[in-house]
């Protein structure tokens, strides 16, 4: 059996509390506060997809990096942060299987591609922060995306919508959703078709393999975050 996981929402510092800047994680409109076990893991997860030993594996490394240590273990860190929602999980007997199972209930948000945003990021980095140029350039960089993966980014902008949506939107050849009703029309025109079943009945088209590879890819490359709604 397969299993994966990674992290869902953004990261934020907000105010202080007691003169330390406060990390926050935000998944629409809730924010949540993590200790520093819980935002250690989180942040490893965030732009990963990983199976529990290579969790294991960057855990370990970043303790020895950090000097942090924690009396929980790393596990149980673990399932409290599935259980409160910001990490996802997903099991298959293979690895898309699992990759599908990990992705398809998680709606894809686009990073803003502002190029005012990317420049004063990129100067804030480099000049400020000290960030090698060679390291900055390549996070900068314009992505070179595959033509599917072009098409999850236009439709993902249109609206917000999960993988399986994105796959459903896929088939039916949408390239422009002009409202939520005339979304709500694609995704549901069928008969058969509800929220609760959706994922389970777009899971065998042939769109399925290129929308959940282009999604994770985005992914990897930093390009989207998952929410949940």
């Amino acid at each position: 059996m397969n299993k994966f996981y990674t992290a869902v929402g953004r990261f934020q510092v907000k105010g202080r509390l007691q003169g330390m800047r406060c990390p926050q994680v935000v998944i629409g409109q809730q924010e949540y506060i993590l200790d520093m076990q819980e935002m250690l893991l989180w942040s490893i997860l965030n732009w990963r997809i990983l199976e529990l030993d290579e969790l294991q594996t960057h855990y370990e490394a970043k303790e020895r990096e950090t000097g942090f240590l924690s009396h929980r273990p790393m596990e149980e860190c673990l399932n409290r942060l599935i259980q409160r929602g910001l990490v996802a999980d997903g099991t298959g007997e293979t690895a898309a299987d699992a990759l599908y199972d990990l992705l398809s209930e998680l709606y894809i948000v686009p990073i803003s591609e502002s190029p005012l945003l990317r420049t004063v990021s990129f100067i804030k980095l480099t000049v400020f922060q000290r960030v090698p140029f060679s390291v900055t350039k390549k996070i900068f960089g314009r992505d070179k995306r595959s033509e599917d993966e072009k098409k999850v980014m236009r439709l993902a902008n249109q609206m917000i919508l999960s993988t399986a949506e994105l796959v459903k939107c896929f088939q039916q050849k949408a390239e422009n959703l002009v409202s939520e009703e005339h979304m709500m029309d694609i995704l549901y025109r069928d008969e058969y078709a509800t929220s609760d079943n959706l994922a389970f009945m777009v899971r065998y088209f042939p769109e399925c393999r290129p929308v959940v590879l282009s999604v994770a890819n985005l992914y990897l490359r930093r390009q989207i975050i998952f929410e949940r709604v």
